[in-house]
């Protein structure tokens, strides 16, 4: 059975025993600025397929530069969009498995209070 540390009293002590102990997870409100950082990078690599279409057609000034960079613009713009809905799932899925992890620790702190009241002897 696993022996539970004792948790020290006081706001800034409880911060710091938080990040020190694992005990309470910090990810599920950090996860919000990673996924806009994220879809930041994928919106730079957006505007970098843009502009490579647009350089394409500029540099070619025939016609044919014209037809060359359409497929480059709409082969750049579904990889942009392939990596949005890979990155959104990627940040989903590391959600599911920390909202699993407090559900753990929820189901195990119900299960030693049982096991605590069930100790006891009863008068």
């Amino acid at each position: 059975m696993r022996r539970t540390l004792k948790r020290p009293q006081g706001a800034g002590a409880a911060v710091l025993w938080d990040l020190l102990t694992f005990e309470k997870l910090m990810t599920n409100s950090v996860i919000h600025l990673i996924y806009w950082a994220g879809l930041g990078v994928i919106a730079l690599g957006a505007f970098g397929s843009i502009g490579a279409a647009v350089g394409v057609a500029i540099r070619e000034s025939s016609i044919f530069g014209v037809l060359l960079a359409i497929p480059v613009l709409v082969g750049g713009l579904l990889v942009i969009g392939a990596l949005a809905l890979l990155w959104r799932s990627f940040c989903e899925f590391y959600v599911a498995i920390f909202k699993i992890s407090e559900d753990l620790s929820v189901l195990r702190k119900d299960v030693e209070a049982e096991r605590a009241r069930q100790a006891q002897p009863r008068a």
